[in-house]
């Protein structure tokens, strides 16, 4: 995905708060080879680019001043009640040095899986990204989850999937993290609807014989 960005001369608070109330948003683009370079983006633009996943989670191609470079977005900063977008930053990305991304999981097939559409189950999404590993070259624009092998009782755990090739997860202690639980709604209806009518029956019987020895009202 690609965007446009100008160079940015001047900063600090005031020079910020300047930019912001023409339609620019400041940032800065860190990393590699380079020196921090200050930016200015198109508030609009940046803003439904700001909405679209792979934004969030892909290389992405920065235009600035003629030339093109790799960069991932590293961190956003949003005003607290407005829709503002106060400040933005970008990485360079060297295509031989592993980076650590967060990427989407996107889960498919569950409607088709036995807990779901035989046994009348939830499926509960634990995880909707995954902290990975790779070079810039390997990293996915999400990962594709299938689970249309669920069962009854039976969780999806990181163990049970195959990562994209090159990608490597990141679990931060968690050697194997629970993506998905399968829960049972409702109870169980009895096979025989005579032996769950026998226990009824029999939790009225003592009712009846208590009524029948208690003395006759005059």
């Amino acid at each position: 995905m690609k965007f446009v960005a100008f160079e940015r001369t001047k900063q600090g608070t005031g020079a910020s708060r300047r930019l912001r109330n023409t339609g620019k948003t400041p940032g800065i683009v860190y990393g590699g080879e380079g020196q921090p370079q200050l930016i200015e983006l198109d508030h609009n633009a940046l803003w439904h680019a700001l909405k679209k996943e792979t934004f969030h989670s892909t290389v992405l191609e920065m235009e600035l001043g003629g030339k093109t470079t790799k960069v991932l977005l590293r961190d956003v900063s949003y005003h607290p009640y407005k829709q503002l977008v106060q400040h933005i930053d970008f990485q360079r990305v060297d295509a031989k040095t592993k980076l650590h991304m967060k990427v989407p999981l996107h889960y498919v097939k569950a409607e088709e899986s036995q807990a779901v559409k035989f046994d009348h189950c939830v499926v509960n999404h634990v995880m909707a990204e995954l902290n990975v590993a790779c070079l810039p070259a390997d990293l996915p624009e999400f990962i594709e989850v299938d689970l249309s092998g669920l069962k009854k009782g039976v969780s999806l755990h990181l163990n049970d999937i195959t990562l994209p090739k090159g990608v490597t997860a990141v679990t931060h202690g968690k050697a194997n993290p629970v993506l998905v639980s399968v829960v049972s709604v409702g109870g169980e209806e009895p096979a025989d609807p005579a032996a769950a009518a026998a226990p009824a029956a029999d939790a009225k019987a003592p009712a009846a014989k208590a009524d029948a020895k208690a003395p006759a009202k005059k």
